[in-house]
């Protein structure tokens, strides 16, 4: 698979998330940063950033440093749907980020290019004043001001389609752009509320970019007239596969400690040559580069022969003496392919020694990625389309187990997040992993059976009774199909049809790119809410339903809630029928209390729904012993992989899941695919049943993951337009608690409803997050405030190398 970084450059750019990759299937997604602080310092995210921090004193003047990308930007344009982790690298350093991450993903106004930034007039419209620093100028001398806000806004607002942009989420809000009581205050009025005002200007173009279409779509694409970092752009070398930057010596901040720092295109599989070659100083690597590094410290002083591992370390005294056998022998062609083979075998073993050797002179920086790697379940149709079998799939896995396997072994924390719209540090992170409920074979079982998939089924050919997900089933589900609308269970397990996906409405592409269509509700679908009725409670229906393993007393009655040993109820399956008031006023109690603390409590957020949720009278399953199936076919679901030699650790865990399905008859078949067309040919249009693929971590997840998870609609054309829900499992409910999320300007109260929807989306289990990925950083030692920077943006100022004789310098 090509490896593209994840974005490293973490301001609040808003860079798209529109492709897929690849780093271990990661997807594309700006790295954003929430509002504020007031919480806890110890809600800290779940390991500290390893970047060698050095006081500016202590970091030499002057140097090259060599840093590792996947590959030369396509464009310089982070706006433009082809913009990737290198244009975010490139747009760090040399414009203006107006809010920058700290180490918890949260903004952190930028006074390098604002004095202040703040919401000054809510009613009857909302107006946020921005004073620019007045030392802030572009490369070409003109002061950075309220008209390249302006043309900013012109240009990503959507109203002209000649602008080439990815997006326009936040912009189209604005109604005016205007300059303030003097040439330095920008004031911005809003013809909607929206809470994520803060990521909008970052990166900030001049208006020599973004004042007409040409130069947006095109004049930007390979140099910029103007910039205003601490690094400018000075050349880039498609030969030599680098790009250049340097001092800018009109910057007023703080001078970069770097002369220069060149951007060196390496493919992730090459870098541990390029690193033992010297042509690189810094570079995110791969686990096998990590250990190897480990490696050769540990073996430092060993020579090339006492090497255990590398080329022809595993080759046993037999084998051995097999070969040498053939080369001498008396076959003339067998004895000189023997000796062809041993003298390949002795260079490849050479070359890995001289690198190990080399290798010596690296450490690795390891911390968390702000992102995580997920199951993705297709609800579009087949098995999953029934939201039972969702809840099955995801109750079976051993989130712990599967996180161990990939971040233990690197001596990083194993926890699996517990949310799907932040991370741990960030203000919108909740573990409201309790709505889908803890890991239980049992209860995965029992979900199962109630969906009809039986040991026997696979056996036994009849007309099955219509349940969950399937066609015209008389059972009542939460407002908002949780599916797509064209969801049929009567597909048959595993075989998929790849419906056109079509991107978002708001997203302007080039002239080949078709748009789609304005979006229309499916006829017969819920009725979408701008707001819930006053009053209303977040709940879905809770009529009568019977809790398989809550035991109950031997009167017959309830058992009471006791601590955190309860019942934990937030979005249960639909389709109970209705077996008495008691345990209806018993579910609803329950949620009540959930949906006023947004759904999960705190002292319970790590507990979860304690049984699967059956109607009355279902058998308990057995125990397994064969595969389920319903109606003479097989409970299959087909497991999409990548091939590629970078996605060793989601092979492996792909490898675990598919056992723990196993044991609740759920046979998953594993499909390795080629690199190239594992997102484009299978993820995005919907040709899989589970796939395991990333998505980065954003702090304004009202707006940015609103596609992610937002209910897919029928186009025009008779098509699925899904955005980039891939899993096509949404609900109008869920895309009404973004609506309101992104229009709250009360911080606490917009995170409250950040974390209702997340609830929600567990309760959908359309995806279920595993763990945050490992980043891994080589770095020459001297290399300071640089390597694994977990959620924290770059000080690309204070990156250097360490004074020679610093040891000294701190000496008094």
């Amino acid at each position: 698979m090509s490896q593209v970084d994840a974005p490293r450059g973490r301001t609040c750019s808003r860079t798209l998330r529109s492709v897929a990759l690849l780093t271990s299937g990661v997807l594309a997604l700006p790295v954003l940063a929430g509002c504020s602080s007031g919480e806890d310092e110890s809600d800290a995210p779940a390991a500290a950033q390893d970047i060698a921090p050095a006081a500016r004193d202590l970091v030499a003047d002057g140097g090259t440093l060599r840093w590792a990308v996947d590959a030369l930007p396509t464009t310089l344009n982070a706006f433009q749907a082809d913009a990737d982790a290198t244009t975010t690298r490139i747009a760090g350093a040399v414009l203006p980020s107006l809010f920058t991450l700290d180490r918890r993903g949260r903004p952190q106004r930028n006074p390098d290019y604002v004095e202040s930034a703040e919401i000054i007039d809510r009613e009857p419209k909302q107006v946020v004043l921005y004073k620019l620093n007045q030392q802030a100028v572009w490369t070409d001398g003109r002061e950075i001001g309220a008209p390249d806000f302006v043309a900013q806004w012109h240009a990503l607002n959507g109203k002209d389609s000649a602008y080439w942009t990815a997006h326009n989420s936040g912009y189209e809000r604005i109604e005016k752009i205007e300059k303030g009581a003097s040439d330095l205050e920008v004031k911005v009025t809003f013809n909607k509320p929206y809470a994520d005002w803060r990521s909008l200007f970052t990166p900030l173009y001049p208006r020599e970019v973004t004042g007409t279409p040409d130069s947006f779509n095109d004049g930007a694409r390979t140099t910029l007239k103007a910039m205003a970092g601490p690094f400018q752009l000075a050349s880039t070398d498609a030969k030599a596969g680098t790009a250049t930057l340097v001092r800018n010596p009109r910057w007023w901040g703080q001078a970069a400690k770097l002369e220069r720092l060149v951007l060196t295109a390496v493919p992730r599989e090459n870098r541990a040559a390029a690193l033992a070659a010297g042509r690189l100083d810094l570079a995110a690597v791969d686990r096998h580069v990590a250990d190897r590094i480990s490696l050769a410290l540990r073996d430092k002083g060993a020579g090339s022969k006492a090497l255990s591992h590398g080329p022809g370390a595993d080759i046993t005294p037999s084998a051995a003496l097999k070969s040498w056998a053939l080369a001498n022998g008396s076959d003339d062609g067998k004895a000189q392919a023997a000796r062809e083979a041993r003298r390949q075998s002795a260079v490849a073993a050479e070359v890995y020694a001289n690198e190990q050797t080399a290798l010596r002179g690296f450490v690795v920086r390891k911390s968390l990625e702000p992102a995580y790697t997920q199951l993705a379940l297709n609800g579009e149709s087949g098995p999953l389309a029934d939201d039972r079998v969702r809840r099955a799939v995801g109750r079976a896995l051993n989130r712990k187990e599967l996180a161990e396997a990939v971040l233990t072994p690197l001596g990083l924390p194993a926890v699996p997040p517990g949310s799907h719209l932040a991370l741990a540090g960030q203000r919108a992170y909740a573990d409201n992993s309790g709505a889908l409920g803890k890991q239980s074979t049992q209860d995965a079982q029992a979900l199962l059976a109630d969906a009809g998939w039986t040991r026997g089924g696979a056996l036994e050919k009849h007309d099955p009774a219509k349940a969950g997900g399937e066609g015209g089933s008389s059972k009542k589900a939460e407002p908002g199909s949780l599916t797509a609308p064209s969801a049929s269970a009567t597909t048959a397990p595993g075989a998929k049809s790849a419906p056109s996906v079509k991107a978002a409405p708001s997203v302007k592409a080039a002239p080949s790119v078709k748009s789609a269509p304005s979006v229309k509700a499916a006829p017969g679908s819920a009725e979408l809410r701008t707001k819930p009725e006053e009053g209303q409670e977040d709940k879905a229906s809770s009529e009568g339903m019977y809790i398989v393993g809550d035991d109950k007393p031997a009167d017959g009655g309830h058992r009471a809630e006791t601590g955190t040993g309860g019942t934990r109820i937030l979005a249960p399956a639909p389709g109970a029928a209705l077996q008495g008031e008691a345990p209806r006023q018993r579910a609803d109690a329950l949620h009540d209390d959930l949906a006023n603390k947004g759904g999960i409590k705190p002292q319970e957020r790590k507990g979860g729904v304690a049984g699967a949720y059956a109607p009355l009278g279902t058998a308990a399953p057995a125990r397994a012993g064969g595969p389920l199936g319903k109606n003479g076919k097989p409970l299959t679901l087909r497991f999409v992989l990548p091939a590629g030699p970078g996605s060793e650790a989601l092979r492996t865990v792909g490898d675990k899941i598919s056992k723990m399905l196993d044991r609740i008859g759920v046979h998953a078949e594993i499909t390795k695919v080629a690199d190239d067309s594992f997102f484009k040919d299978h993820i995005a249009s919907g040709a899989y049943d589970m796939a395991l693929y990333s998505w980065p971590a954003t702090a304004f997840p009202a707006t940015d993951a609103r596609p992610i998870f937002a209910k897919p609609r029928p186009a025009s054309d008779g098509s699925l337009l899904v955005e980039q829900n891939y899993t096509r499992v949404g609900s109008d409910y869920i895309d009404q608690l973004f609506d309101q999320a992104a229009a709250e300007l009360d911080e606490d109260e917009s995170r409250d409803l950040v974390r209702r929807a997340d609830a929600r989306i567990w309760a959908a289990a359309g995806s279920i997050p595993l763990y945050q990925r490992p980043e891994l950083v080589a770095a020459k030692p001297q290399v300071v405030n640089a390597g694994a920077f977990g959620f924290a943006a770059p000080r690309y100022q204070d990156i250097g190398f360490k004074k020679a004789d610093s040891s000294k310098s701190t000496k008094k």
